[in-house]
């Protein structure tokens, strides 16, 4: 065989010669990816109420000409559950069975997506805590109290994608580490369960001493 062939034939080869089927130890990643993915719907929250601040009360409104106060809340409420923001309103009237079928909860929490209301207004507080409302200064606003204005009867909140010690650990599909399981470090490499271990290269020949060492039989 040609030198050049033989190259080929080993840069060729597999380095594992059956495909990994299990993989552990994701709670780092899926720890990163949850906080991107939190970090993501804030985002989205805020891009939303910038292209919006500004516009004027408009009662029943459902366009990016204006609205008002339970409009911006279905807004930003749609926007949070991935559904379209427009075309998909509420009122105070039908704000609770609108919030229970879009996954919020009862009560509020530390940072979530909390909307306050009573039979009158409604008012919504972003996870980072900045607050929304449409209404109290003529039209679509930042600032005030938001979801925790004292005349607000109702409080509901939509759980974010947990961060740090409140990510889960583990991926869909597969099993958890156990409880009592200490985390990787940031740089340990992921490990393999299940596959096959990768081919070693042969031990290297040993040296033999030079020509004409007592050591070579004659």
């Amino acid at each position: 065989m040609h030198p050049r062939d033989l190259f080929a034939v080993v840069r060729c080869r597999p380095l594992f010669n059956r495909h990994v089927t299990r993989t552990t130890n994701f709670g780092l990643l899926t720890t990163l990816l949850l906080v991107s993915l939190r970090m993501i719907v804030l985002a989205s929250l805020v891009s939303l109420i910038n292209q919006v601040s500004g516009t004027p009360y408009i009662v029943g409104g459902d366009s990016p000409a204006g609205t008002d106060c339970s409009g911006l809340v279905s807004w930003v409420v749609n926007a949070a559950t991935d559904r379209p923001v427009y075309g998909n309103r509420f009122n105070t009237g039908n704000e609770e069975a609108a919030l229970l079928a879009r996954g919020f909860q009862y009560g509020t929490a530390p940072n979530a997506l909390v909307v306050g209301w009573n039979g009158g207004h409604t008012a919504v507080t972003l996870p980072d805590g900045t607050p929304v409302s449409s209404g109290e200064r003529g039209g679509v606003h930042v600032g005030g109290a938001g979801a925790y204005q004292p005349g607000f009867t109702h409080h509901m909140f939509l759980p974010m994608p947990a961060d740090g010690d409140g990510a889960p650990m583990g991926l869909p599909g597969l099993p958890p580490p156990p409880p009592d399981a200490p985390p990787p470090p940031p740089d340990a490499p992921p490990v393999l369960v299940g596959s096959i271990a990768p081919d070693m290269p042969p031990p290297p020949a040993p040296e033999l001493p030079p020509p004409g060492d007592p050591g070579i039989p004659s």
